[in-house]
């Protein structure tokens, strides 16, 4: 039951990366579009204020503004596609229209009952506008909740055919079918549920409120401990896209969560100063600092002849930390050998972002200094405090260098070069890599890296369910004990391996869309199947 539970929690993880990582993105361009129509940016870029320049800006950004305001519709058919374990584009199509007959439903129950409100005004009455149909607010979790149960409904029935005049209602049409009825039926049950849970998350964002830093402080350490989950993003999100992370009125509409609420404060050049809610959103000093660091202090407490190996796989990381936030191959190089390393740097992150709060400072890098430098900078000092951010980051990198270094001398943890005699990583050297490489053209060498894989995973009849999120290979084997960790890590170059029962999850990075293609063609595997 524990590897079922976490099985299904691992996929809801992986499944959340399709519309999260779509936010950024857009978040970026409305900061770049917002370049053209700032003000202090075009007094000193003159050239820049005339109606071509800044109509593009206000374009883009005001374009891009409709995502936020429809974040249900984005998750329920990112998680409906997600979640389906086939045919994921019919899921997604027939998740949009779930959503839809779920809104209209809700909204005529809510006539008929007679508990729509009618005023002019629907701040603090607990209804919203979605794709212009008026029912109850439910926010991101009107996507979740349809997303998750279209994926349900679709895995159950879309192989499900039917013979001679009936056969057209087959497949993905007989699960939107299947699904009209359940999604009626939920909108009726939650018209009457959901004022209850409006309750318990206004009720929950009062108790995280009043938790003061403490709360900020518990929220930054979980949002890292749960990295060898895979399940970290499950913490911030509803901070960031619902009312736990705050809700603000910003001219006349009303915002919910902190990137919600940041995106509008730096839309709107009447803003003087950016609010509170942007801390839950500060997450980025570990990445863009503190594990930079850690890399430099796993350099110096290495062992001399191994430095220059040493060098060659932490600056790459770190620089992937500190430029995209992706935070993983520097982390899973300690987690397990050093797992004091990974509490502190836990701690440690928390800790940053109370200092931030403490300090006043608004500015936001959650996915890296790019991020940093396009969301912050062109809101100018006031509206940020983006300067003390950086000295913030800067006394962080102290931190984790001295704490790191102190406790890996004193404690002898095994991190990267320190390893025990006969436990050392093999790394081939230039030479041998030419070598390799005259004997072999890259068309082999590629689908023998899918071979390796395979094999090391042991073997296709080993491998029950392959999948992937950002940045791990994720798997469901018959027999995990089978897995051949050597190999995964020193040939086909996984950072780590990580092991919950049948589930597995090898750690590539930002190589695991190659990895999962080489894996898929060495299974003959394709999207749909």
């Amino acid at each position: 039951m524990k590897d079922k539970v976490m099985d299904q929690l691992q996929r809801f993880s992986k499944a959340m990366f399709i519309p999260v990582l779509i936010l950024p993105i857009a978040g970026i361009l409305i900061a770049v579009g917002n370049l053209f129509t700032n003000a202090k940016l075009l007094e000193l870029l003159p050239f820049l204020d005339n109606p071509v320049t800044k109509g593009f800006g206000s374009i883009l950004s005001g374009s891009l503004v409709a995502i936020l305001n429809n974040l249900g519709l984005i998750f329920c058919v990112g998680l409906g596609a997600g979640l389906a374990n086939k045919k994921k584009s019919e899921a997604a199509f027939t998740s949009l229209l779930g959503f839809l007959v779920f809104i209209n439903a809700m909204n005529k129950f809510m006539n008929l009952t007679g508990i729509m409100y009618t005023g002019e005004s629907l701040r603090g009455t607990g209804q919203a506008m979605v794709l212009g149909i008026q029912i109850l607010d439910m926010g991101v979790f009107l996507g979740i909740i349809l997303g998750i149960i279209t994926a349900v409904v679709h895995n159950k029935f879309c192989e499900i055919e039917f013979q001679n005049a009936f056969q057209i209602y087959g497949g993905s049409r007989f699960v939107f079918i299947v699904l009209i009825p359940v999604a009626v039926l939920m909108a009726v049950v939650l018209t009457y549920v959901w004022p209850f849970v409006q309750i318990g998350i206004t009720g929950l964002g009062v108790f995280i409120n009043h938790s003061g830093n403490f709360g900020i402080f518990m929220y930054g350490a979980l949002e890292r401990l749960l990295i060898p989950t895979g399940l970290h993003h499950l913490v911030y999100t509803p901070f960031l896209y619902t009312s736990l992370g705050g809700v603000q009125t910003i001219g006349g509409q009303v915002f919910e969560g902190a990137r919600n609420i940041y995106y509008a404060e730096i839309a709107d050049p009447s803003i003087g100063v950016l609010s509170s809610s942007v801390i839950w959103d500060a997450r980025g000093i570990s990445k863009m600092f503190g594990l930079i660091g850690a890399c430099l202090a796993m350099y110096h407490t290495a062992r001399p002849e191994k430095r220059n190996i040493i060098k060659a796989i932490l600056i790459p990381a770190a620089f992937t930390s500190f430029i995209a936030g992706v935070t993983e191959p520097i982390e899973f190089s300690f987690m397990f050998v050093a797992p004091v390393l990974f509490a502190v740097h836990a701690g440690l992150s928390g800790l940053s972002m109370v200092v931030l709060n403490i300090l006043n400072v608004r500015a936001i890098g959650p996915n890296g200094f790019l991020d940093f430098l396009l969301y912050n900078v062109p809101l100018g000092i006031h509206k940020t405090g983006w300067p003390m951010y950086i000295l913030t980051g800067l006394g962080f990198f102290v931190i984790y260098y001295v704490v790191f270094r102190v406790l890996i001398t004193k404690l002898n943890l095994k991190t990267l070069g320190r390893e025990d005699e006969g436990m050392d990583m093999k790394l081939h050297t230039k030479a041998e890599y030419k070598e390799k490489k005259s004997r072999k053209d890259p068309k082999e060498d590629s689908e023998l890296s899918g071979t390796q894989i395979v094999e090391a995973l042991g073997g296709a009849k080993n491998i029950v369910k392959v999948d992937n999120c950002y940045t791990r290979l994720r798997l469901i084997l018959a027999n995990p004990d089978l897995i051949d960790e050597d190999v995964l890590k020193n040939k086909t170059g996984a950072n780590a391996v990580v092991k919950k029962g049948s589930n597995v999850q090898v750690v590539y990075g930002l190589k695991v869309s190659a990895a999962r293609k080489a894996v898929d063609k060495e299974l003959g595997k394709t999207e749909n199947s």
